[in-house]
C-alpha cells in the first residue's frame, strides 16, 4: 500500500455518476485504499451491479449506494438528507456526474424543475449537493470537494441563462461547466475557515465516454486517463490545503476569463442560490 493509500484508509468518499465512465473507474481505483465508498447513480439496477462488482473485486471494502436523478433537485436534496442521516462522516465529495452535448444537440431539454437540463445537472445539482452535505463535510474536516469540470468553457449570457434562444447542446454543456468552476471559486473562499477545500479540474481531453460518442465526437483517450488527475485531487496530501483552483489534468491553470469577473460571479451566485436551494 502506498503512502496516499495509507492516508486514505478509513475515509469516506462519495462519487456521483459512479455507474459508468470515469466515475466507475475512480471508485474501483479507490476501493483498494481501504476507504468507504458511497456510490451515486440514477439506475438502481446498474448501481447495485457496480457496487457488487467492486465488493467482489476488493474483498473487505465497504460500499454503499445512493439513488437519485440529478435532473430533479428534490431528489438531490433527498439524497443529501439520507446521507446525513446514515453516514457518520464524509471526507471527500466528488461531483463527477454530468450530461454532455447530447445526441440531438439542437433539442433543448429541461429538468424536473423546468431549468435547462445541462445547467441543472452539471451545475445546480452539484451545488445543491454540496450545500446539503456541508454539515457532514464540515464535521469531517479537513475534507475535500472535487468538481469534475471541463476545458470546454463558454461564457454565461445572463440575459439568456437557460438558453431559450439559439440552443445548442455542446454550448449548453460548456456554459454549465464554467458555471461549476465559478461556483467552485466562490465556495472555496467561503469554506476556507471550515477546512473544506473545493477545487475543479479538467480530467482528460475527449475521453471514451458515452457523452463524447453520443455527441458524435471521436474519443482520443480511455476513461482511465482522467482517473489519475482526479484521484490526485482526492488523495494527495500535498493538496490538503489547496483550494479554489482549476486544474487542467495535473496543472494549475487559469479558467475562462469570466470566472474571474466579480460581477458575473456575484450574479451567478445569487441565481444559483435561488434556483438550487428553493
Amino acid at each position: 500500500m502506498d503512502v496516499n493509500a495509507c492516508l486514505m484508509h478509513g475515509k469516506t468518499i462519495l462519487i456521483t455518476g459512479a455507474t459508468q465512465g470515469m466515475g466507475q473507474h475512480i471508485a474501483r481505483d479507490l476501493a483498494a485504499d481501504g476507504v468507504t465508498l458511497l456510490l451515486h447513480g440514477r439506475d438502481g439496477t446498474r448501481l447495485e451491479e457496480i457496487a457488487a462488482g467492486i465488493r467482489a473485486g476488493t474483498p473487505g471494502v465497504t460500499v454503499r449506494s445512493y439513488l437519485a436523478d440529478l435532473a430533479d433537485l428534490d431528489q438531490v436534496r433527498a439524497m443529501a438528507a439520507r446521507i446525513l442521516d446514515a453516514e457518520p462522516r464524509l471526507d471527500v465529495l466528488v461531483n463527477n456526474a454530468a450530461l454532455g452535448g447530447g445526441g440531438n444537440p439542437g433539442q433543448r431539454e429541461t429538468s424536473r424543475q423546468g431549468h435547462e437540463l445541462r445547467f441543472a445537472v452539471n451545475h445546480l445539482a452539484p451545488y445543491a449537493l454540496i450545500r446539503g452535505l456541508l454539515p457532514l463535510l464540515t464535521a469531517s474536516a479537513p475534507s475535500r470537494v472535487v468538481n469534475v469540470a471541463s476545458i470546454g468553457q463558454a461564457p454565461i449570457d445572463f440575459d439568456d441563462v437557460m438558453l431559450e434562444r439559439n440552443y445548442e447542446g455542446l454550448d449548453a454543456y460548456c456554459r454549465s461547466k464554467l458555471a461549476m468552476i465559478m461556483s467552485t471559486f466562490d465556495l472555496a473562499a467561503e469554506l476556507t475557515d471550515r477546512q473544506v477545500t473545493v477545487n475543479a479540474l479538467h480530467p482528460a481531453h475527449l475521453m471514451d465516454t458515452r457523452a463524447v460518442r453520443e455527441y458524435g465526437l471521436t474519443p482520443e483517450v480511455g476513461t482511465d486517463a482522467g482517473v489519475r488527475p482526479t484521484v490526485r485531487l482526492i488523495t494527495d496530501p500535498d493538496l490538503e490545503t489547496v483550494t479554489g483552483r482549476y486544474f487542467d489534468r495535473f496543472t494549475d491553470m487559469p479558467a475562462h476569463e469570466q470566472a474571474y469577473n466579480k460581477a458575473a460571479r456575484t450574479r451567478l451566485a445569487a441565481l444559483t442560490r435561488q434556483l438550487a436551494l428553493t
